[in-house]
C-alpha cells in the first residue's frame, strides 16, 4: 500500500479514551489515517448502548476498531457487538478489528455475533494488559505500594503492552484486503510474570519498595461489594477471574511478532517508560 492509498483510508476508534482506544488513535494518524476518535461524550459521537449514535459515527468509515466499553464478556455484550457489526456492514464498512480477552469463556458468544455479521472481521485475544498497573482501578494501589488482587501468587501470566495492541489493530485495518480476515490473533507479551514479579519490576523502575498480595477469588468480590460495586458486577468478576486466573494463560504467543515483524515491548520497557512519565508518583 502506497502513502496516498493510506491517507485515503477512514478508520473508526471506539472507545477512543480508553486503555487501547487512544493509542490506537494515535498509531493510525502517525500511520496516515484519517481518524474518527469516536466516545460517548467526544467530537465524534458512539455509544454502545444508543443505536442513534452509530450511523453518524460508521458511516463512511473504511474500518473500525471496537473496544466494549465494559467488558467483552459482560452479558449485554454480545447482543451490541452483533448490532453493531451488522450495521456496519450494512454502511458499507469494509473491515472491523474486536478487542477480545484471551482465554475468557464469557467473550466467545461476543466473538461469534461478529462472525455472524457478515463483516470482514479480525478478533484480538489479548493478554492482561501492562497498564492494569499504569492505568485504572488498579493503578492507585501500586503507586500506594501494596497490590492486593484475585491472582494467585504462582500464577505467571503474559502481560501484553496496550501500544503492541494498537500497532497490531492498525496493521490489520491497514493491510492487503482479505489479510487477517476471518483470523483470531492471540496476542501476548514477550515472558511470564507472576503478579508479584510484575509489582517487583514496577518498584525497580521507580526505586521504591512495592508487594503484591494475592486474595481468594471470593473474599476479593466481598470486598469490591463492600466498596460499593453493585452485587451483579462484582458477582460478573468473581466468576470471570475463578476461570480467568487458574492458569490457562500461562503460555506465550507469537502473534504479535506475526503480524508487526517484531517481538513485543518487555514488562521492564513499559515500567521504565512510565516510571519516566510519572505514572506512579
Amino acid at each position: 500500500m502506497t502513502q496516498t492509498e493510506r491517507n485515503t483510508r477512514t478508520v473508526l476508534v471506539t472507545g477512543a479514551t480508553g486503555r487501547t482506544g487512544r493509542r490506537v488513535v494515535d498509531a493510525a494518524r502517525a500511520a496516515g489515517f484519517e481518524v474518527r476518535a469516536a466516545s460517548r461524550s467526544g467530537a465524534v459521537r458512539f455509544d454502545w448502548e444508543r443505536s442513534g449514535t452509530w450511523d453518524e459515527a460508521l458511516r463512511g468509515a473504511d474500518g473500525a476498531y471496537l473496544a466494549f466499553p465494559t467488558d467483552i464478556g459482560a452479558p449485554d455484550a454480545a447482543d451490541l457487538v452483533g448490532a453493531v457489526a451488522r450495521r456496519a456492514v450494512e454502511l458499507g464498512v469494509r473491515r472491523l478489528v474486536l478487542l477480545s480477552a484471551r482465554g475468557q469463556d464469557q467473550a466467545l458468544p461476543a466473538e461469534e455475533a461478529l462472525r455472524a455479521s457478515g463483516a470482514e472481521w479480525t478478533i484480538l485475544r489479548c493478554a492482561w494488559f501492562q497498564q492494569n498497573f499504569s492505568e485504572g482501578p488498579l493503578a492507585d494501589q501500586v503507586r500506594e505500594g501494596e497490590l492486593a488482587f484475585a491472582a494467585p501468587q504462582e500464577l505467571r501470566e503474559p502481560f501484553i503492552d496496550a501500544a503492541d495492541i494498537a500497532d497490531v489493530a492498525v496493521a490489520v485495518l491497514g493491510g492487503a484486503p482479505g489479510r487477517y480476515a476471518g483470523e483470531v490473533l492471540d496476542l501476548t507479551g514477550p515472558e511470564l510474570l507472576t503478579w508479584g514479579e510484575a509489582v517487583a519490576a514496577v518498584a525497580a523502575a521507580t526505586g521504591t519498595v512495592k508487594r503484591y498480595v494475592p486474595v481468594p477469588v471470593r473474599e476479593y468480590g466481598a470486598v469490591l461489594g463492600e466498596f460499593g460495586m453493585p452485587e451483579e458486577e462484582a458477582a460478573f468478576l468473581v466468576d470471570l477471574f475463578e476461570t480467568l486466573l487458574d492458569g490457562r494463560n500461562a503460555s506465550v504467543s507469537g502473534g504479535v511478532e506475526r503480524v508487526l515483524g517484531r517481538g513485543p515491548r518487555t514488562f521492564a520497557e513499559f515500567a521504565e517508560r512510565e516510571a519516566a512519565a510519572g505514572a506512579w508518583k
